[in-house]
């Protein structure tokens, strides 16, 4: 008996691979998906070849039909969905009067239409079952704040902190929780473009005198998750060490 089943998207690597990791070592079943694979997603195959916990497919987040799909073969192989973590999402830096188009466009149909999608189709699999869930969606600070050279992605996010607030309400009285959780900078690829001078800047902003990383969110998500936070919903959670206070 498992604690839970949880969809994650993105989670073959930084950010998702240790939600998916620390939700397998909590006892959750783990049915993810990715663009492609990584040596994550293959030792986590390895140790488990029947995918009695664990289930990943290679999904392009972006293709709506992909996405419904991968959630209805989930509730065909684990019988339900608890948890969806929205977690995918791309970080396009640049100024926006230099950002090709097709970059604007990805950033905001992985960050913000994928999510709405899955959401969907998610809170479809919850809503047949009849037993409530949670949803909740990895948003970011700079969704609140902004940061220069990230304006479209702090866009997707502002926008998926609200797309989480006003679903609490569609969902809360069936027993679905919908929040989000707003990391600051995480030591991840995602903040790869950020050069040293950035780094410093950051860093020297935060009271707690470092960049986080994924293992710093994990307690939260953990907890937003859980019946512990059975009374929480339409909440936007920061894990910042302390820069946007």
């Amino acid at each position: 008996m498992t604690a839970g089943v949880v969809v994650v998207s993105g989670g073959s690597r930084g950010l998702g691979q240790a939600i998916v990791a620390d939700l397998l070592a909590a006892d959750y079943a783990v049915a993810t998906f990715s663009r492609r694979d990584t040596a994550f997603v293959r030792e986590c195959r390895a140790a488990d070849p029947s995918a009695s916990r664990f289930l990943f497919e290679t999904v392009d987040a972006c293709h709506a039909h992909a996405v419904r799909a991968f959630v209805a073969r989930v509730v065909a192989h684990f019988g339900r969905v608890d948890v969806l973590i929205n977690n995918a999402g791309v970080a396009v830096s640049g100024v926006l009067p230099l950002l090709e188009a097709d970059a604007i466009h990805e950033t905001i149909a992985l960050n913000l239409e994928a999510a709405v999608t899955l959401a969907q189709a998610g809170a479809r699999a919850m809503l047949a079952r009849g037993e409530g869930g949670a949803i909740l969606n990895i948003s970011s600070i700079v969704g609140a704040r902004g940061y220069r050279g990230l304006s479209v992605y702090s866009a997707t996010k502002a926008a998926l902190d609200g797309f989480s607030r006003s679903l609490a309400r569609e969902l809360g009285s069936r027993g679905i929780r919908v929040n989000s959780i707003a990391p600051g900078f995480l030591d991840t690829e995602m903040s790869a473009p950020l050069d040293d001078r950035q780094r410093r800047q950051i860093i020297a902003r935060t009271p707690l005198g470092r960049l986080g990383n994924p293992a710093d969110v994990l307690g939260t998500i953990r907890f937003l998750i859980s019946p512990a936070a059975a009374f929480i919903t339409g909440q936007t959670i920061t894990v910042d060490g302390g820069i946007t206070c």
